[in-house]
């Protein structure tokens, strides 16, 4: 599995209805499942971003389906980025040439 951190904001119309969003919150994991991923945790966060999303996959493509229908329901845009754990990432460096 793995990882990918998603950086949201809400639209105009997400935060308009913004007391609704732990509702979508919950209706996110479902739809994370059925793009073949989970969203493991949602934070609501202060600063130029609305929310951060961990979410688990198997392969990028189900984390593309999962950002691209979320997105598609207006609510929120989001920015997609795969994460390597420290362990993965101290061998990406031992690596190097």
């Amino acid at each position: 599995m793995s990882t990918y951190i998603m950086l949201v904001n809400y639209t105009d119309q997400g935060i308009a209805n913004v007391k609704s969003s732990p509702k979508r919150a919950d209706a996110a994991r479902f739809l994370a499942k059925s793009c073949g991923a989970e969203l493991k945790d949602v934070y609501l966060t202060l600063g130029t971003y609305d929310l951060v999303l961990r979410v688990e996959a198997s392969e990028d493509e189900a984390v593309a389906r999962f950002s691209l229908a979320l997105d598609s329901l207006g609510n929120v845009r989001s920015l997609t980025m795969k994460a390597f754990p420290e362990e993965q990432y101290r061998d990406i460096i031992r690596s190097l040439p």
